[in-house]
C-alpha cells in the first residue's frame, strides 16, 4: 500500500508518504506557509521514495476541524491530486490525528483540544488502542472552555487548546486531567495510519464526496448579509 497523507488544520503543516509500512514524512510549524510548502514536499517525498505519483494508491487527508483556511488547503490539494491521479481519498479526523500524539497508554482516554479563535474549542473524546490509533467516543463538539464537561478521568489531555485563554480549560477540569500536552498538534504521519484504517474498513470516498469538518457554521457574515441588514443602534 502506498498512501499520501496531508495535515494542515492547524499551526503544522505536514505531509506524510507510507510505502509498504515505511513512514516518510515532512513536518513544521509554519503559520501562513502551509500553501507553499504542501506540493513541494509532496513532491520531495516521493522522489526521496523514488516513487513517481501514479504510485500512489490513495490520498489520506485531516479534514478539520481547524483553522478554517489550513482545512480548505489541505482539502482541496488532496481533491486537486486525487482527481488527477484518479485515486480515492481516505478523510481522517484533525482531531483524532492530535489525540494520537498524546503520551497515553492503550485503553487511556484522550481529550484532545484545539484552538478555535473567538473564545472556543475545538473538542474531542478518543481513547487509543492497542496500535496507537484514536477511537472516538462520541462526536466531536465546540465550546467556550468553560462550557467543557467530560465524564470523570483521569484523561489525557492534547493539544493547543490547553493553552488557549490562559489555560481556562485546564483550570477548568482540573482534578480530572492527569496531564496536559498544550505544545502537540496534528500530523500526516498519524493521518496515514488512520488512513489506512479507514481504507481497511471501507472508507475511501470519491474525491467529490469529502466534506470539510468545520464544526462552527459560520464565523463572519459576508458583506452582502451586513449591507442587507437595517442599520442598528450605535454601538455603547
Amino acid at each position: 500500500m502506498k498512501l499520501l497523507a496531508l495535515e494542515t488544520a492547524t499551526e503544522q503543516c505536514s505531509v506524510a508518504l507510507w510505502v509498504d509500512g515505511a513512514l516518510l514524512q515532512r513536518s513544521a510549524l509554519a503559520p501562513r506557509r502551509h500553501g507553499e510548502l504542501v506540493l513541494p514536499w509532496v513532491e520531495a517525498l516521493l522522489a526521496e521514495a523514488g516513487l513517481a505519483r501514479t504510485a500512489v494508491d490513495a490520498i489520506a487527508v485531516g479534514r478539520g476541524p481547524g483553522g478554517f483556511t489550513g482545512v480548505r488547503l489541505a482539502v482541496a490539494v488532496a481533491q486537486g491530486l486525487a482527481f488527477g491521479l484518479e485515486r480515492p481519498l481516505l478523510p481522517v479526523s484533525s482531531l483524532a490525528a492530535l489525540a494520537m500524539q498524546a503520551t497515553a497508554p492503550a485503553g487511556g482516554p484522550v481529550l484532545a483540544a484545539i484552538d478555535a479563535r473567538m473564545g472556543e474549542l475545538y473538542l474531542g473524546r478518543f481513547v487509543l488502542d492497542g496500535e496507537g490509533l484514536a477511537v472516538a467516543r462520541g462526536e466531536e463538539w465546540m465550546a467556550a472552555p468553560n462550557a467543557v464537561q467530560v465524564d470523570d478521568g483521569p484523561w489525557h489531555g492534547v493539544g493547543s487548546g490547553f493553552a488557549a485563554a490562559s489555560g481556562a480549560l485546564r483550570a477548568r477540569l482540573g482534578a480530572a486531567l492527569v496531564q496536559t500536552e498544550p505544545d502537540r498538534f496534528p500530523d500526516a504521519a498519524a493521518v496515514a495510519r488512520l488512513g489506512l484504517r479507514c481504507w481497511a474498513e471501507g472508507g475511501a470516498v470519491d474525491p467529490a464526496g469529502i466534506e470539510p469538518a468545520y464544526l462552527r457554521n459560520k464565523v463572519a457574515q459576508t458583506l452582502a448579509e451586513r449591507q442587507a441588514q437595517p442599520p442598528g443602534p450605535p454601538a455603547p
